[in-house]
Order: structure tokens, then sequence, then C-alpha cells
């Protein structure tokens, strides 16, 4: 492709055009920050603090225990946990045994889980000692290829006196019962030596993840990731991401080694929180905030905040919706969030009033991305400034990355600057392949000028400028009476209303132009609207093929455990009502 308009004037500065020393093993950032930092604090959970040099101690017996259980390279293991600091230790000690990751959902159903350990052919499964989770897990394993259960007691991981009050009082999470055979991990780690077998991975070759998508088509598909992949990412993002070490001063790289703090609020099995919080946190050698239930206390979600002003949490990523809890909550007010000095956000479209009201109330900076499980998840972040973000826009590629947007038909032919169809991205951190799928690989990847181009669905365009802004999914495309119809335009309208918390925009059936927009609303806490209120509202700022032509208000939207709202399940709910 021609076109590399992003590596212009607005490019930030410092930032450069791709990274090197990526061809190395994922676990080789751990390796890193445990030699320089090996006393600094890597994970908190409950109050209780473990170093990046516990970790490593924890990482390299698991890596042994694996190994003397006959898990070698290449084999899958699964990791099925929660925000709880086991994960990082085993995401990590099943690289080191030369094993492959594979991350599930702990919200899924048995039927789900089993689906995905077949499909990945995983021997290892490792989940949480919990009178939900552990039970799901031992029918999820069955008629599967699982050999070794590693069961995870929260307890050697509190501070001693909440573990013991915990104890006597028998609130800690925990089975009724474990079946025999069954690993609990204190056992399993007192069991080996902190001694990894001697593996030799090609970073370029050799898969360090497997990631399922969320299967918007047909069964969930997992994305394949090679070591190098990762690490590109990783490495790409650390290098985009530029925060003033003090109000006012120049821009720089994240500070190293414990002068930041993350919040783990977005799932970790998740591609978007495993990249920019979980592993942004490894490779600056900083610390991390587990949060196993972002919805938890009294009303919901004040468990996050408490932990924010509590460890004077620097860096947040998260998707829109979290955002829009953060300005919706009664009790923001009463905590102090100004520690906050970074925020991602991705996952969705975040609406420019969500973006104002949150800058408002904490001081920080949001900066828009946008990535695909495929990818990394990170093909774009918006500079991270208030001076050069483009909001509306996801940014520019980050390093070692390529945009080009080609046409709806064939996905061959590049777009002028400017113009609607399809993304597509080539760069190190696009996988490998879907798992056992080369049908579905044909579908998403085309070669052009010699260079793989994964086709993303996404509609979109850059500017003059190389910044990427997303039009639309393109099954999510609205065609009313023959004019396209983008339900993120139309969200973003809603948003503008002040009773509005969230908004999602399908098309349904209609006799006269194809398809009409039906709108579904979710009011802020304590207001109440009119359907017709609504429809003024937008009448006054969309043509009239945009304007909802019907409205539902509901007290929640359906969304994604990464807090999405999911457009499908209200699409397919509609459809099914003229079926």
């Amino acid at each position: 492709m021609a076109q590399k308009p992003w590596l212009g004037a607005c490019r930030p500065a410092g930032v450069r055009e791709d990274v090197g020393d990526y061809h190395k093993p994922l676990f080789s950032i751990l390796d890193d920050s445990i030699r320089d930092y090996p006393d600094a604090v890597f994970t908190i959970f409950q109050g209780a603090g473990r170093t990046y040099r516990q970790v490593g101690d924890s990482v390299d017996r698991l890596a042994n225990f694996l190994a003397s259980r006959g898990i070698e390279k290449g084999d899958r293991c699964a990791v099925f946990l929660p925000n709880i600091p086991h994960f990082p230790e085993a995401y990590y000690g099943i690289l080191k045994a030369g094993a492959v990751t594979v991350t599930c959902n702990p919200l899924y159903t048995a039927s789900e889980l089993n689906y995905q350990l077949k499909d990945c052919g995983a021997k290892a499964v490792f989940v949480m000692d919990h009178p939900v989770f552990y039970p799901l897990a031992c029918k999820a394993i069955q008629d599967t290829d699982v050999e070794t259960v590693v069961v995870c007691n929260i307890k050697s991981y509190l501070p001693k006196v909440k573990a013991i009050l915990g104890g006597l009082l028998g609130k800690l999470p925990k089975a009724d019962s474990h079946q025999s055979g069954h690993f609990m991990w204190d056992d399993a780690l007192a069991s080996a030596k902190p001694q990894p077998p001697d593996v030799d991975i090609d970073p370029q070759k050799d898969l360090g993840l497997i990631i399922y998508t969320g299967g918007t088509t047909g069964v969930p598909k997992g994305a394949a990731l090679t070591h190098a992949s990762l690490l590109h990412n990783v490495k790409a993002s650390y290098e985009w991401v530029r925060l003033p070490p003090s109000e006012g001063a120049a821009l720089e790289p994240i500070r190293k080694g414990g002068a930041h703090t993350f919040i783990g609020v977005l799932p970790w099995y998740h591609s978007f929180g495993m990249t920019l919080c979980l592993n942004q946190t490894v490779i600056s050698g900083n610390r991390v905030v587990c949060i196993p239930d972002p919805r938890a206390g009294k009303p919901p979600f004040t468990e996050v905040l408490a932990s924010i002003e509590k460890y004077k949490v620097t860096i947040l990523t998260a998707v829109p919706t979290i955002y829009s809890a953060f300005i919706t909550h009664p009790l923001t007010d009463k905590f102090d969030l100004t520690s906050i000095q970074g925020c991602g956000s991705g996952g969705a479209p975040i609406p420019v009033e969500v973006i104002k009201q949150f800058e408002q109330k904490t001081g920080a900076v949001i900066f828009e991305g946008y990535g695909l499980s495929e990818t990394g998840p990170v093909v774009c972040i918006n500079p991270t400034t208030k001076e050069t973000r483009r909001i509306g826009s996801v940014g520019q590629p980050v390093p070692g990355t390529e945009v080009a947007i080609l046409d709806l038909d064939t996905g061959l032919e590049e777009q002028p600057l400017g113009a609607d169809a399809e993304i597509a991205v080539h760069g190190p951190q696009v996988m490998q392949g879907y798992w056992n799928r080369p049908d579905a690989d044909d579908e998403v990847f085309r070669t052009i000028d010699g260079k793989r181009y994964f086709l993303t669905g996404d509609i979109g365009h850059l500017d003059a400028d190389g910044y990427l802004f997303i039009t639309d999914r393109k099954k999510d495309l609205i065609l009313v009476g023959g004019f396209n119809a983008y339900p993120r335009e139309i969200e973003e309208t809603l948003y503008e209303h002040p009773k509005v918390a969230n908004a999602a925009v399908v098309g349904i059936p209609d006799p006269k132009s194809g398809e009409a927009v039906k709108a579904f609303i979710q009011l802020k806490p304590g207001q109440e609207a009119t359907e017709q209120e609504i429809k003024d509202f937008c009448a006054e700022r969309l043509a009239g093929y945009k304007r909802p032509k019907m409205i539902e208000f509901r007290e929640e939207l359906p969304t994604s455990v990464v807090g999405k709202v999911l457009r499908r399940v209200l699409r397919d709910e509609e459809r099914a009502k003229y079926k």
C-alpha cells in the first residue's frame, strides 16, 4: 500500500516508526522486570502485595510442575479465572513451560467452556476454588483431553489477618469439596522446584496464546497468536503511550519500576485487559490492582472507586460503559479520583459527552484506541494529550502497523483517503490464523503487494493525517430507503441527551423503507423520559432517515463481559419477532 499518512507531521513526537527486539518469548518481559525490579510490587489483592521476585518464583515453579505432569511444548493449558493474583502466575507459568495459554471467560456456562476446551484440545485447566466456578469446570472437562486441574484458593494471597478471619468466619470462597486427583495451587507450587524446563521457543512460529472471539457470527473461533505477535503489540503500545511525569512537564513513556499503578477493571482473559493492563504493567515493572468483580460494592462499582482512591491509581484502561458508570455513579464525588493520569478506551465508540464529563470529574485525559482479538489487540491509539487527540477518531496506527481501507466487495482495492470502506490491518501483531479453521482464514485474509492483510469487518476511513475513523460494523449498517444509517452516529446524538446513560441502535424490518431505526435507551438513575421527548430531541439533530422510528426504554442494556453494549443481541431479539 502506498499511503502512510500517519507518518506525517501529526505523529506524536518521539514515537518510533517501528519497535525492534520483539523476536523473544513473551515471558521475557516478566524476566526483565524480575531482574530490574525484584522487590517492586507487581500484584495487589485485597491489600496484599506480591513482588516481582515472589511472582517469578511461583511462575518458575508452576512451569516445572506442568512439565512434571507431561505438559510439553505446544500443549494447550486453559486459564478459567477472574482477575485474581493467580492469573498472571498461571499465564506466564504456562508460557515458560513452552505451552500455549488459552484464556477462558469465567462467566461461561459449562457447555460453553466444554466447547472451548474441546476445540483447543486443552490438557490442563486452572480454576478458582469457588462454589460456582469449580463445579462448573468439573462438569465442563468431561469428554475432553484435560488431565490436570489446578484449583486456585485465594487464602494464601490475602493479608494474614484477612485470611485468618475469613477462614474462621467461613467468608472465603471455596468449593464444597474437591475431586480426587485435582491439585490445589499451593500444593502444586510446593511440590515443584523454581526451575522451568529448558524449552526451545521460536517466537515467530510458536503460539503463546489462543484467545476466543465473541462468536458474533457462528460459534466462537480461537485467534492463534505467536509469542512475537504478542510481544510486538505490548512493545508497540508501550512505545505509543506518553504521559507527563508531572503537571506541565514534557511527555515521556510510562515510567518504570513502581512509578505507576494500573487497575484491573477489564478482565485479563480478554485481549484488551490482557495487553493494555496486565502485560503493560509487566513490561513497565509497575503494579496492578486485581479486581475480580468490577460490580462489587453497594451500589455496584463502589469498590472500584474505593480502590482508585486507596491505591492512587494512575492508569486506567476501560470500555465506554465503565467510563459512563464513573460519571453516573451516585457516590463518585465522595472519592478522590485525581490520581488518574491516563485513560485508554476501546471495545466500542465512546460518546463525546462521556469523555467530557469524565475528564471534568477526574482531570485525566481519555485517549481512544481500536483493535481486535485477532490483532493482539491494538491497531490504533489516539495521541495521549487533549491537544493532539482527535475526538471521534480511534487514532493512528501504532508502530509497525499499517491500515488500509479496502473495497467492500473483494477486499483487494485500496480506497482513497476520506472514503468509507472496510478496514484492513497488516503488522506483526496480526494473528497466525484461527485455530483449526483454515476456511475462516480464507475469508478474512488478503495478500496485497506481498503483504498479508486482515479484514476486520469494520467500516471506516483514514483522514489526511492518518487518523482512523470507525463508521460502523458491516453487519450493523442500517439501510433506510437506500440511505446508509450508521448506528454509531445516531447513538452519539442520543448520548447528548442529559437523561440518557446508555444507548444502542439497530435496524428493524420496515415495509416501506426496508429497514427502520430502533433505539434502546437506558436512562440515568432517577430520570424519566417519554418516547416523544427523545424523538423530538433527535428531530432537531438528525436527518429524517436517521431518526429512530421506535424507542424502547430498558432498565439496562445487554453487555459483553467487558461492558460492550451488544447490538447483536438486541438485533436478534427484534428479528425474532418478525419470523
